[in-house]
């Protein structure tokens, strides 16, 4: 059956940056965070650059909330190995780059990092990942905490709370059950299918704005477009894994042959008063190679 919402990615480039669709991120962060959020601005993010590595494998938003923080939402199509280097890296850069100069480190912002991935990040079997940053003492094992001055300066109870969070949305480990809210969303990012009773903040609008029968004619050509591209770099990188795998077990398997005709002509040469020729048609191999094999006995 047609599926009659676009995809997540496809939205975040095209649809979720419209102030009026900002209710969807909201709802998706909401959920994330357990609190409400609501949304100031979309800001340029590295999404914007027009790479085939953007168009068809990775989108991100990088948004102000109204808390005066940062919040990184990144969607992953296809495997990536040093994907946790990049998480460190975009929030390090969202850190870094909204420090206004000659500002105070305390004006730094605080950074959630959501990372959407459609492949099996690191070894884990749960379907959401959450970070966090605290010191623990190595004697005491107690967690070091603002002091009263402190948590009035920075407005937080706790030195984790200055520090980037990260979240991990592993959506290919979902079992498709739905228990709370946020499940209800991982069903959509799934499935492109919002539940027919969810209740999760923004899946409404979702259910509403995201469908594929909204989109203008050039939107449909655009959207069918990235979707079949995507779905044939996937099947590219299916198949140079595939070859890769084969490429190997044809390799080991002469490698094998090779150690085994190897120790063929050295016995033969040990044990016997067989001509070169002789040993080099036994063993099938040619007559240079049995005799590299003598001159290094």
């Amino acid at each position: 059956m047609a599926k009659e919402l676009v995809r997540f990615d496809w939205a975040m480039k095209r649809l979720l940056r419209q102030k009026s669709n900002f209710v969807i991120l909201e709802g998706l962060i909401s959920e994330l965070l357990k609190e409400d959020v609501t949304i100031q601005q979309i800001l340029d993010g590295e999404s914007n650059q027009e790479t085939n590595d953007d168009k068809f494998n990775r989108v991100d938003i990088l948004a102000l909330n109204s808390q005066n923080e940062l919040v990184i939402i990144e969607v992953q199509n296809t495997k990536q190995y040093d994907y946790f280097h990049r998480m460190l890296y975009g929030a390090s850069k969202a850190t870094a780059e909204h420090l206004a100069l000659g500002k105070p480190y305390s004006e730094i912002k605080k950074v959630y990092s959501i990372n959407i991935v459609y492949f099996d990040l690191g070894q884990g079997e749960d379907y959401v990942y959450y970070g966090k940053a605290n010191f623990v003492g190595i004697h005491q094992g107690d967690v070091l905490g603002l002091s009263d001055t402190q948590k009035e300066l920075f407005g937080k109870e706790e030195v984790y709370q200055l520090f980037p969070e990260y979240y991990v949305v592993k959506v290919n480990n979902f079992n498709d059950l739905a228990k709370d809210t946020l499940d209800e969303w991982v069903y959509y990012l799934k499935n492109d299918e919002v539940l027919k009773d969810a209740k999760a903040k923004g899946l409404q609008q979702v259910a509403e704005h995201l469908k594929i029968q909204r989109l203008t004619d050039a939107e449909k050509r655009d959207y069918y477009r990235e979707i079949d591209n995507t779905r044939m770099a996937k099947s590219v990188l299916d198949t140079a894994r595939i070859d890769g795998i084969a490429q190997g077990i044809a390799q080991g398997i002469a490698e094998g042959k090779a150690e085994e005709k190897l120790a063929v002509v050295r016995n033969l040469l040990a044990q016997t008063d067989l001509s070169l020729q002789t040993i080099a048609q036994v063993a099938a191999v040619p007559i240079s190679f049995v005799q590299k094999v003598k001159d290094g006995l």
